[in-house]
């Protein structure tokens, strides 16, 4: 039996360096968040456009984030990790 973990894909350390750090500008970025191939999203480029206008309208309207209470807990599938909740102060 083969079991596919897609939340390992982003992970190998012999294509990303420092695999477990978020680097929004990761350079080459080779993810495989929208597929690959004759499997790539066909949304791709408008997911990217929506988030590159609503990162900037939030950026633009709040001076300062920073996460508030303890760790955050997860929960999800196996494969899959979610934030079960992730509380955020933002400031004017």
């Amino acid at each position: 039996m083969i079991v596919p973990l897609l939340g390992a894909a982003n992970h190998d350390p012999d294509v990303f360096e420092h695999p477990e750090l978020f680097d929004i500008g990761r350079k080459p970025n080779r993810h495989l968040g929208f597929g690959h191939g004759v499997h790539f999203c066909l949304g791709a480029h408008p997911a990217r456009i929506e988030t590159k206008i609503a990162l900037r309208a939030l950026l633009g309207r709040y001076s300062g984030f920073a996460f508030v209470g303890e760790e955050p807990t997860f929960f999800g599938l196996i494969g899959f990790l979610s934030y079960e909740a992730l509380p955020v102060r933002v400031t004017k």
